[in-house]
């Protein structure tokens, strides 16, 4: 009976061990890859995700500081096409307004990428950029094109899922 306790008592603690258990999180290591995106598909996210900046004469209104087309906005508002990884959800405030384009800088990633975030209040969602967010803190900064297009006023504090394409 001594022998046999150990046996089975010591895969239930391996298994008790394994990595993401402690923290609740998953195991990132150990799920498969996902395929690196093409030239192409790279391409066409900045596309979406990029505008030019606004002009130096521009008053600091929501219109003349998005300078994005009603194609980018249709774009960014498309489902996703491929499968994403949800890094988790973060509070939310407008960032620069004169940064043009769609994105959020987050301390939920470590290196720019393409993503998504979703307002869970809506239902909207938002192609963007993934940015870095280097000056700590625990919330997130959001442009304002992408702001809009969740349909969240401008001063208010939104919770939002954030995912990895």
């Amino acid at each position: 009976m001594s022998r046999v306790l150990p046996s089975l008592i010591l895969p239930a603690l391996l298994a008790a061990c394994a990595p993401g258990t402690l923290t609740g999180r998953p195991d990132v290591s150990s799920a498969p890859a996902a395929a690196a995106p093409t030239p192409e598909a790279v391409a066409a996210a900045t596309a979406i995700t990029r505008a030019h900046a606004p002009r130096p004469a521009a008053r600091a209104t929501p219109a003349q500081l998005d300078t994005t087309t009603a194609e980018q906005r249709a774009a960014a508002a498309r489902p996703a096409e491929r499968a994403e990884t949800r890094l988790g959800t973060t509070i939310a405030s407008l960032g620069n307004p004169s940064e043009p384009g769609f994105w959020i800088r987050t301390p939920l990633v470590t290196e720019r990428a393409m993503g998504r975030i979703v307002n869970p209040a809506t239902g909207k969602s938002a192609q963007v950029e993934l940015i870095p967010l280097t000056s700590g803190g625990a919330g997130s900064q959001v442009s304002l094109p992408a702001m809009q297009l969740l349909g969240v006023p401008l001063t208010d504090l939104p919770r939002l899922e954030v995912y990895r394409s």
